[in-house]
């Protein structure tokens, strides 16, 4: 498992990943709302990293911007 800590920026124009000094950014056109953000993120960085949707895991920072994920490595 790789942990990578990320800053979600919801409401965004367009979805990107952005390297940042701590981690990522990543913006999503979805809002902070019923999780909408949490599945734009999953899906943008498993698009970015080239991996499943199902390998990438928020372990922390379920409901805030500052959120911590773990990518799986087979």
């Amino acid at each position: 498992m790789k942990a990578i800590n990320i800053r979600v920026i919801p409401n965004a124009k367009e979805n990107k990943v952005i390297p940042a000094d701590n981690g990522l950014k990543v913006r999503v056109t979805a809002p902070a709302l019923e999780g909408k953000a949490n599945k734009a993120v999953i899906e943008v960085l498993a698009k970015h990293l080239g991996v499943r949707k199902s390998d990438i895991r928020i372990t922390r920072g379920e409901k805030s911007r500052e959120k911590t994920i773990e990518i799986a490595n087979d």
